[in-house]
């Protein structure tokens, strides 16, 4: 395999089918649709379903559920990258009247706000949205359960706010604005906020008995923002693409990168997920996978993405319980990821070598610990250590001689050539720690001074 785009080994397809197939007849779903994409391009589709001679395909839509909060998330980080707010910004500054206006919108999106998880009953997912004509009646008498900002909890009001916000900063509905800015741009013909034929309907498969009844698929009102959407399972491949590399037509790669950070620390015990802006991180045999489950009345929907691997695994299943669509993703993705690692780009030489960077790799001295620090494309530098554990980073090129540190430790740090009179270099300041060409440099201004009498041994 040279192309991620090529099809699948027919061993790899019989294993994808499998776990799929697998899947549908333990969970016991109406029907089960599984894809997996490389790069942002479908490389393989199936499915299972209970009715003989007729499964539906990657072109059928399924309701994804609060997968739907993930374009919610997207538009609100175009308004930021717009300068229309910032994400520390108070709610109330662009949305008043809540009753919340404290929170942040930050807190919103990565459900630190401290408001309920649901709204007041009746169950929202199962009635009508006119039953809850205003933010008020979305949020209830007491909204806020928690301290603001200070843990994880999620909430299907607080993207009720984020739609809201939404809608009252570019006076239109967010139906519309997500049309016109996320699902036309990425050719997501097949999203909607309708269902748009052909769709599977929804099911409720009976615990103890092998029938089922149908669920009515109701329109969210105000809560389409936290669940909303129809979709297929090609779509979410594309859509995976999008948050893997981003798409300057929507959201810059650095920005979806962002969203990708955890906004808050995980609850005791959760240590292997974690949250977002928008999405759900998740560690699952080695690999990190970023996504966002979803699930409505009849519904059960998963999107997960191996950034690393490129590769991305959605599970659709129209039932409202049954079977594990997050395992089920993940383990699509890991199928192919290891029967078909991705093959990683050729290594090909810098087009131009700056000497004066050139000068600057090799060992460097921390105290005693040894660093190595190496020249990348354009003007970044990575820094290891070159013994055990330590502290390393990759730094971004800024003016002059100065870096800015990406990751690890030293992210947001700022890495400094310091020269001397004649030119030469002194030593490297990052973030006050002075690194040496020898251990303790006695030619270099290393911060508390050397001994004069220099090293020594054991007398």
């Amino acid at each position: 395999m040279t192309s991620p785009h090529e099809a699948l080994l027919p061993s790899t397809e019989r294993a994808l089918l499998h776990r799929v197939a697998t899947a549908q007849a333990e969970g016991r779903a109406p029907s089960l649709v599984g894809a997996v994409a490389r790069d942002g391009q479908c490389v393989w589709s199936g499915a299972r379903s209970c009715v003989d001679g007729h499964a539906p395909d990657a072109d059928t839509q399924y309701r994804i559920g609060s997968i739907t909060k993930t374009f919610t998330a997207v538009l609100v980080m175009r308004l930021r990258d717009e300068g229309l707010l910032d994400l520390g910004d108070p709610l109330e500054k662009h949305l008043p009247g809540t009753g919340v206006g404290e929170v942040t919108i930050a807190q919103l999106l990565g459900h630190s706000a401290g408001l309920a998880a649901e709204s007041p009953a009746p169950w929202w997912e199962r009635t009508s949205g006119s039953l809850r004509p205003e933010l008020g009646d979305v949020l209830g008498e007491k909204p806020l359960l928690h301290p603001v900002g200070r843990r994880h909890h999620y909430s299907n009001p607080g993207y009720t706010l984020l739609g809201s916000l939404i809608e009252a900063m570019r006076g239109n509905s967010w139906a519309a604005v997500l049309r016109s800015e996320i699902l036309e741009p990425l050719g997501l013909t097949r999203t909607s906020t309708r269902p748009q034929a052909p769709h599977a309907g929804g099911w409720a498969v009976h615990p103890w008995a092998d029938v089922m009844m149908p669920e009515p698929a109701e329109d969210l009102g105000l809560m389409a923002p936290a669940g909303q959407l129809w979709s297929t399972a090609s779509d979410l491949c594309r859509f995976g693409g999008f948050l893997a590399d981003g798409d300057d037509r929507v959201l810059s790669a650095e920005s979806v990168c962002e969203m990708r950070a955890p906004s808050v620390p995980p609850e005791a015990g959760e240590w292997e997920s974690g949250y977002g802006l928008g999405l759900q991180l998740v560690r699952r045999d080695g690999r990190t996978l970023i996504g966002h489950t979803g699930s409505l009345p009849g519904f059960i929907a998963c999107l997960w993405v191996s950034v690393e691997e490129g590769v991305a695994g959605v599970a659709l299943s129209n039932a409202t319980s049954g079977p594990l669509t997050g395992a089920v993703a993940a383990d699509l993705v890991g199928i192919v990821a290891e029967a078909e690692p991705r093959l990683p780009e050729p290594w090909r030489p810098m087009p131009v070598v700056d000497e004066q960077l050139l000068e600057l790799t090799g060992p460097w001295y921390w105290g005693t610990s040894a660093f190595g620090l190496k020249l990348v494309a354009e003007r970044g530098l990575e820094l290891y250590p070159l013994r055990g554990n330590g502290r390393g980073s990759r730094f971004d090129a800024g003016e002059g001689n100065r870096w800015t540190g990406l990751d690890g430790y030293f992210a947001g740090e700022t890495l400094r050539v310091v020269r001397r009179a004649d030119g030469s270099v002194d030593h490297l300041d990052l973030g006050s720690f002075v690194f040496t060409r020898e251990p303790y440099d006695p030619a270099a201004d290393v911060p508390g001074g050397v001994d004069e009498s220099g090293w020594r041994g054991l007398r």
